[in-house]
């Protein structure tokens, strides 16, 4: 897949695009695409998988770049990797294993979108939660069933999803394990879109094309200054905004702003002048004709 007028490069670490690998990268000019690639188990998060998911931020953050997360055959992530799950231990709980990734994604410097095709439960929905977008297809089930399995959530959706959707609908996820289909997610805002499923990709392109066009500095600040605590308002916009009032990004796109209202406004001046001068012209005609028409009835009379 190409992503919109860029360069792609699928080459990376060695191993990175392994078939066998648990993470497939394209790596483009403006934008990465995350491929979890563990299908036979329905792309179940395993260690390995947590460990190239740490390799590709660490890639994001020194060199930021817009990230496209999907799955692979119908599925985003249908949780844990249970097998793995059964053995941990209490030290294995307080080391974060899961929590610190997600985090980790959700501090990117640019925004990461999740195409969220199939299942997207208990740790796969923490993934996805973790995205600043995410995109559906009307086979889309989001959930957080940890409870049945004798734990909880504990990789961010006992706190993040009481921020997406209000905390009366994360506790039914959470509490009473409701599986969200396509619809009801997109009507909690917990989707933004739902799109068929062959143009899921592409509209995960369009929406990392849009903001690739605006300033990429201007959207990582934005982002930060987003996340950042109530109690760092206003002072961390205002700061950010002095970094991005002393760019040279800020003049041209201003000065490209200006002069393109400049342009519409003397194309408009000159298409009100040149109408004003068809309606003098018209009126100037018309008194024409009715002077001829005036002395061809004098005429006619005298005769």
């Amino acid at each position: 897949m190409s992503a919109g007028g860029t360069g792609g490069d699928t080459n990376g670490a060695p191993g990175v695009n392994d078939s066998a690998s648990p993470l497939l990268i394209e790596r483009h000019s403006d934008r990465t695409i995350i491929r979890l690639n563990r299908p036979e188990v329905r792309n179940a998060i395993d260690q390995s998988m947590v460990d190239a998911l740490h390799a590709v931020c660490a890639e994001l953050e020194a060199e930021p770049k817009v990230a496209i997360l999907t799955g692979t055959s119908g599925i985003f992530a249908a949780g844990a990797d249970i097998s793995q799950l059964r053995n941990r231990r209490r030290d294995d709980a307080l080391a974060g294993i899961n929590s610190k990734i997600f985090s980790r994604i959700q501090e990117l410097p640019m925004p990461v979108i999740a195409l969220v095709e199939g299942f997207a439960l208990g740790g796969g929905a923490e993934l996805a939660f973790a995205a600043d977008f995410r995109i559906g297809t009307p086979s889309t089930k989001i959930g957080n069933p940890e409870t049945g399995l004798g734990i909880l959530a504990a990789a961010g959706a006992a706190w993040r999803l009481r921020e997406l959707v209000g905390e009366p609908r994360a506790k039914e996820i959470l509490l009473a394990g409701r599986t969200l289909q396509a619809d009801e997610a997109k009507a909690i805002g917990l989707l933004n879109d739902v799109v068929d499923p062959e143009d899921l990709e592409l509209a995960g392109q369009a929406l990392a094309d849009r903001i690739a066009s605006f300033a990429p500095l201007a959207v990582r600040l934005s982002k930060s200054a987003f996340h950042a605590p109530r109690e760092a308002h206003p002072l961390i916009d205002n700061v950010a905004q002095a970094v991005l009032f002393e760019t040279e990004e800020k003049f041209a796109r201003m000065d490209a702003f200006l002069s393109k209202r400049e342009a519409k406004k003397a194309k408009k001046t000159a298409e009100q002048e040149a109408a004003e001068r068809a309606r003098a012209e018209a009126v100037t005609t018309e008194a024409i004709d009715q002077q001829r028409d005036s002395r061809t009835r004098e005429e006619g009379d005298n005769a």
